[in-house]
């Protein structure tokens, strides 16, 4: 085999040579991608740790231990500490909270189609049946509960 041939034969653990990486440039140009700070505290925060608690051995995460150790110096006194987690406290419950209550999506006209509706289906279930006799009235009407909605009087029992 000639030199030339030897030189640009593919084999075992020589490729070709137009898919090698050219000298003076990287195999990498782009680098190792960099994180943000988030991503990186995140990371840093859900590593575990082991924690000797009451003499047991526990593993937690970091996250864990520093609110611990965070809570725990705020009980003793430490004002630092105290006014960081009532901060971290407000800061909770500033994002739980539910949006301020919505209005009614229902009209005053709504309410009133409603409770027309529920007085017929009412005045419905009374008819015929043996035990409403002593609940309705002689008109099929519950006694009291269709008049505030009718605008009738109640009828006498």
């Amino acid at each position: 085999m000639s030199e030339t041939q030897r030189e640009y034969a593919a084999n075992y653990r020589r490729p070709p040579v137009h898919t090698r990486f050219q000298k003076g440039r990287s195999g990498n140009p782009r680098g190792r991608p960099a994180q943000n700070l988030p991503a990186l505290l995140a990371a840093a925060l859900n590593e575990k740790v082991t924690v000797t608690e009451n003499g047991e051995r526990r593993q937690i995460t970091k996250r864990e231990a520093v609110i611990a150790q965070l809570v725990d110096r705020s009980a003793a006194a430490e004002l630092r500490a105290t006014k960081m987690l009532i901060d971290m406290l407000r800061d909770i419950e500033r994002r739980g909270e539910p949006p301020a209550a919505a209005k009614s999506p229902f009209s005053p006209t709504d309410k009133e189609v409603v409770q027309q509706l529920i007085a017929r289906l009412r005045r419905n279930m009374c008819n015929g049946c043996p035990w409403a006799a002593r609940r309705c009235g002689p008109d099929g009407r519950a006694d009291g509960l269709d008049a505030e909605t009718t605008g009738q009087t109640p009828s006498a029992p």
